[in-house]
């Protein structure tokens, strides 16, 4: 397990998944209290606000797609 600890493994986790400091700290918290329901309520929130930014990049990226076609069609 790399010698971390699993609370170790869970804030490196949430850290890499983008998580600001104040949100780990309520996650934690509320680990401590024992409530899960709202560990998953945060994290489905955030996995839907990840995945709402990948969409609206998505749409950029197809912008800039259609631009760069464009102009290699009229180089034609």
């Amino acid at each position: 397990m790399n010698g971390l600890t699993s609370e170790q493994l869970l804030l490196r986790n949430l850290r890499d998944a983008g998580c600001d400091e104040e949100s780990i700290q309520q996650y934690f918290q509320w680990q401590a209290e024992g409530r899960e329901r709202e560990q998953l309520r945060f994290l489905s929130a955030y996995r839907r606000k990840l995945l709402e930014q990948i969409h609206i990049n998505q749409e950029k990226l197809d912008c800039l797609d259609y631009l760069l076609y464009t102009m290699e069609r009229q180089k034609e």
